[in-house]
């Protein structure tokens, strides 16, 4: 493709790839909204007859439960090769420990701010959550260790978790992480039967109070129609990955790095931004070298081919600012000084410092959490955390007589500036009683 000369807010760029595609109509389509929406209706209508009926349509499978029994669980942890239980149990691990110094960063506290004027805080675990663990082409159990094991860790007293059959099949490695990760119930359900189970509950599953774990257009969809009855983790779209590079990079890396990413889909964008033209260059035709006989080439090509893009900018400052725009889910940042990248760089998922980490990690061993923000949602939140597990919640208790009369006679003050009669009686008594004030709308009086 020829090069062009485009501009992304201030910042200049030159394209040595554009992508094949805009970006109009990436999101949910009229017809699976309403497809959703018929779904989650008939199951809040008909419960566990709806689900079956959706479960054996799409998934050819509809026994009289879905719930995995310890006798079926321990079935399959038989199955499982050893070295894959030790993997997980591995990863799971590093997982958990972020969690846990995640956790240990929030504190409850409570401060006095006058005599007897208590204000205080607390961080509270929501009480049930559902995970949902993809299948499809590919088994995502590395999504079990990223809900459910931050969860748990959170203090989540119940996670029910769902993950469909894979092409007829009992997923054993998903089911083991899901079981080994802490899950209390797992149900062998997917698709948007399964999120609107957990969500509005039927015969036989409780409703929960949260949803987490990613999934295709369609559980996207059903995440964000049911997103207010239930918490929800974030809104999913495909996933994406830019990198920003200097002269200094390899591009065979480059190139290797932003293909492992569009392997997920045709629909994932991988995004180079990088300061030296030769080396943008080199990554195109290392990619398309790379993708005559890659084994996810279904999928990884018309990613690339409709979503891919190269842009040349002047400067590094240039390029953050570039990458900041995109605000993707996935930055990964292959200059001589990555760190530098922390001080400058505002709007990202996650970033994945110098060539010896790469985006992979984060999505499969190494423990920061992979559930990130897509579509732009990088400018306001993070990805999935402990605290999205967690309500901070507040508390206030006053026992000092003189301070809440203070707080009474300022509360009717404030109160009627703004009409609200009401709550300024509810000032004016404790004004009364712990002060003898007059009140001047009652002849009731306080024994004091």
């Amino acid at each position: 493709m020829s090069a062009e000369t485009t501009i992304t807010s201030s910042v200049a760029s030159t394209m040595l790839k554009s992508p094949g595609k805009s970006d109009t109509g990436r999101g949910s389509t009229p017809e699976v909204r309403a497809i959703v929406e018929g779904v989650i209706d008939d199951i809040r209508d008909r419960g566990d007859a709806a689900v079956r009926e959706y479960s054996q349509k799409f998934d050819n499978y509809g026994p009289e439960s879905f719930l995995l029994t310890d006798e079926q669980l321990a079935e399959v942890m038989d199955r499982v090769p050893q070295q894959v239980v030790d993997d997980i149990t591995f990863v799971q691990e590093q997982v958990r420990h972020m969690a846990s110094k995640q956790l240990e960063s929030l504190s409850d506290f409570e401060i006095e701010t006058r005599p007897g004027v208590h204000l205080g805080q607390k961080n509270v675990p929501i009480q049930a959550a559902g995970a949902y663990i993809p299948g499809g082409k590919y088994p995502l159990l590395a999504s079990a260790h990223m809900t459910i094991v931050t969860a748990k860790v959170a203090g989540v007293e119940r996670v029910a978790a769902c993950t469909p059959l894979i092409k007829g099949e009992m997923p054993d490695a998903t089911i083991a992480a899901m079981h080994l990760a802490g899950a209390d119930e797992i149900y062998l359900l997917g698709g948007i039967q399964a999120v609107a189970a957990m969500a509005v509950g039927t015969e036989t599953i409780q409703p929960v109070n949260m949803l987490a774990g990613p999934g295709n257009a369609f559980v996207a969809e059903a995440k964000r129609q049911l997103f207010g009855e239930v918490g929800i983790d974030l809104f999913a779209g495909p996933t994406e990955v830019l990198i920003v590079a200097d002269e200094h990079a390899d591009p065979f890396i480059v190139a290797v790095d932003l293909l492992s990413q569009a392997e997920h889909g045709p629909d994932t964008p991988a995004v180079l931004i990088t300061t030296s033209e030769e080396l943008g260059r080199k990554v195109i035709e290392h990619i398309d070298e790379l993708l005559v006989d890659m084994p996810t080439k279904d999928f990884a090509e018309p990613a690339w081919r409709d979503w891919g893009a190269v842009h040349v900018v002047k400067t590094l400052d240039d390029a953050y600012a570039l990458a900041d725009d995109y605000a993707y889910e996935h930055v990964q940042i292959l200059t001589e000084n990555p760190r530098e990248a922390l001080e400058k760089m505002h709007d990202y998922g996650a970033l994945f410092l110098g060539e010896g980490t790469c985006v992979s990690y984060g999505d499969k061993v190494i423990g920061t959490n992979h559930v990130l923000p897509t579509r732009g949602a990088a400018r306001y939140t993070g990805g999935l955390w402990v605290g999205k597990y967690l309500k901070t919640v507040t508390y206030q208790e006053v026992t000092d007589k003189d301070s809440s009369a203070f707080f009474g006679e300022l509360c009717g003050r404030a109160s009627r500036v703004e009409r609200f009669e009401g709550h300024a009686r509810s000032g004016d008594v404790r004004a009364a009683k712990y002060r003898g004030d007059t009140l001047a709308w009652s002849d009731h009086s306080f024994d004091n």
